[in-house]
């Protein structure tokens, strides 16, 4: 079996397969992939009873991550907090791919509440990297990106706070895409950090997350940080080209830390834009090596808040035999919350407390708005901006574990993005040593048709988006 994609699915069915023929593989996939624990819920009956119309992406088996409500369908966040959670409502995306004909297998696994960078957060167990088992693949949304690129599935959600979508599509070497902040409703999505949280689409190609994005896309009077903006048809801008197009090459996403076969790998992935007539520029985005220390303030401030909500008495996991209601709130929330969860609230709250705001706080939110001015700059002599996705490729289950502030630094070229609401994208740009390596490319505010026209760009003169990881299905 080929890479699968929605194309390949789309010809199926133009064939004469019909929905429930490709649901029934998508289910047989998951079960042979099981080892990889990329699901968390598999929910084969209500794929099998899934009502099919005739919208963009009919009858298409998906899945999504396990942060985004799903009517009568638990929801975990991959915590024993919300372990039994089964929500009464959809989350607007849920409707709207629902809407589009896709049918969902079940929900991915994932770091506990979106807080990770290598899906060893989970407590369901980690995901195993599909391109080597003893690798991670990355986070928060591993079991996505882990899912589409063992061909389970041709897409699956994902949420990106600091790089969730696309560090996992770089170590899974598949195509992620995050959406500028307010494109896609957060309806229904499970907060982490809510002035950062954004829903995006893995997929394998450009083309592939430009249909889902479409389906996704567009206000919602229900999420306050919805924009009421005209969506861009996403499909056209696959065939405008990169000729003339200004793609600006920023100096510090090559260095921090980047690895020399990484930055080797990526410019001979921006070569290939380059030969399809893009311009290739030198930039500078000189507040970017803050955006580790402003994004972990934060974003851990904004989720202190947003979990002070799981307290034993309105809804999630509730503690036995307390003595009191101190005894309550705080056994609840230690025996319901993992260990980086905890680390997070523990800072965010710091962070927020009398004597500290200012000194933290305060001073994190003045560099993000220096990062954001860098990126307006730039913005001003180039359509797009270019780099690496990651330092490296997948590092080893277990390796940075021991060490959170080695995990965190492999967020530097990612976690700008979200502190700025830019649209960015990571897609396949070859290989070192035989894992896949990602080039991110950033775009302007709501310009994510751009980025399309980009990755399609290249994918249409490069085949890494479809090689087959070892441990896919064949």
């Amino acid at each position: 079996m080929s890479a699968l994609t929605l194309a390949a699915q789309r010809a199926a069915l133009s064939a004469g397969r019909c929905s429930r023929d490709l649901t029934e593989e998508a289910l047989a996939r998951a079960a042979s992939t099981a080892s990889l624990n990329a699901l968390i819920s598999c929910d084969a009956e209500g794929a099998r009873a899934a009502a099919i119309g005739d919208g963009p992406l009919s009858g298409i088996p998906f899945a999504h991550k396990d942060l985004f409500c799903t009517r009568g369908l638990r929801t975990t966040c991959a915590s024993k907090m919300l372990a039994e959670f089964v929500p009464p409502y959809d989350a607007t995306i849920v409707e709207r791919l629902t809407s589009a004909g896709a049918v969902s297998i079940g929900k991915t696994n994932m770091d506990e509440f979106a807080m990770g960078s290598s899906n060893e957060n989970s407590a369901f167990g980690p995901v195993l990297n599909p391109w080597d088992t003893t690798r991670v693949p990355g986070g928060s949304s591993g079991g996505s990106a882990a899912i589409v690129a063992a061909n389970v599935v041709a897409f699956a959600t994902g949420s990106d706070t600091g790089g969730s979508v696309r560090q996992p599509a770089a170590f899974c070497g598949v195509t992620g895409f995050k959406p500028s902040y307010g494109r896609v409703s957060r309806y229904g999505m499970v907060a982490y950090a809510s002035s950062l949280d954004q829903a995006g689409v893995i997929a394998r190609s450009a083309a592939d997350c430009a249909d889902v994005l479409q389906a996704m896309a567009g206000h919602d009077p229900r999420d306050a940080t919805s924009v009421d903006r005209t969506v861009d048809d996403y499909r056209a801008a696959l065939d405008r080209g990169v000729r003339g197009l200004r793609i600006g090459i920023a100096r510090e996403l090559f260095s921090a830390g980047v690895s020399d076969a990484m930055q080797t790998t990526v410019h001979r992935a921006l070569h290939e834009l380059e030969a399809a007539g893009a311009i290739l520029v030198e930039i500078d985005l000189p507040s970017l090596p803050l955006s580790i220390p402003a994004y972990y303030v934060i974003a851990p401030a904004e989720a202190s808040s947003n979990l002070a909500r799981y307290d034993g008495v309105r809804y999630g996991r509730r503690a036995a035999a307390v003595k009191g209601l101190h005894d309550l709130y705080s056994r609840s929330r230690a025996e319901g919350f993992g260990t980086e969860v905890k680390r997070r609230i523990l800072t965010g709250t710091y962070v927020l407390s009398s004597g500290y705001y200012d000194a933290y706080y305060l001073r994190a939110q003045q560099v993000r708005r220096l990062i954001a001015n860098d990126f307006a700059r730039a913005f001003a002599t180039v359509d797009l901006i270019a780099g690496p996705t990651t330092p490296d490729v997948a590092f080893k289950l277990g390796e940075k574990t021991a060490d959170p502030l080695a995990m965190y630094a492999a967020d530097i070229n990612t976690v700008a993005v979200n502190l700025a609401g830019l649209p960015a994208m990571s897609v396949p740009a070859g290989f070192i040593g035989g894992l896949p390596a990602g080039l991110q490319l950033i775009g302007q505010a709501f310009d994510e048709a751009s980025l399309f026209a980009a990755g399609h760009a290249l994918q249409s003169r490069t085949d890494w988006h479809l090689a087959m990881a070892p441990g896919a299905v064949r």
